[in-house]
């Protein structure tokens, strides 16, 4: 006698492919979180320059490629400010860090909705394995009757 051609084990292996694709969304939405968190330090670095560093004083500029300009700063209350989409302003140096601030609040809002992101995954992953454990059972149960039958 056979099990009807093995039905569980191919939700067994569809289970498995789900719980593999939501780990994998998971560990995507951890390096987003990780990006978004490497930015906000670089606004924290920011931050602190600006509010330490004075008209006169000597800083390195990058060009790029790591390839840095020595360069004095001429008025620290002129300092340009990314906004987003592309578009920049001039603020004085209180400005640019509420700017800068805000920027950071954005992007603690959205580490909590990656966050959130992340526990719905987990919440999907408990489901599916506590799916897959049932499955796994009742094929155990049928295995048994089975058994049981041939005897």
């Amino acid at each position: 006698m056979s099990l009807g051609g093995g039905g569980g084990g191919g939700a067994m292996e569809q289970i498995q492919q789900q719980l593999q694709a939501l780990e994998q969304e998971k560990q995507a939405i951890q390096a987003e979180i990780e990006n978004v968190r490497d930015e906000q330090s670089e606004i924290d670095e920011a931050i602190e320059a600006i509010e330490t560093l004075e008209t006169g004083a000597t800083v390195q500029v990058p060009l790029g490629g790591d390839a840095y300009v020595r360069a004095t700063i001429e008025d620290m209350d002129e300092v340009v400010v990314t906004l987003g989409g592309g578009y920049a302003a001039e603020r004085d140096s209180e400005g640019a860090v509420e700017s800068l601030e805000r920027k950071k609040e954005t992007l603690d809002d959205r580490i909590e909705e990656l966050e959130g992101e992340i526990e719905t995954v987990e919440e999907e992953t408990a489901s599916l394995e506590e799916k897959a454990q049932q499955a796994q059972q009742q094929q155990m149960q049928q295995l048994q009757q089975m058994q049981q039958e041939d005897e």
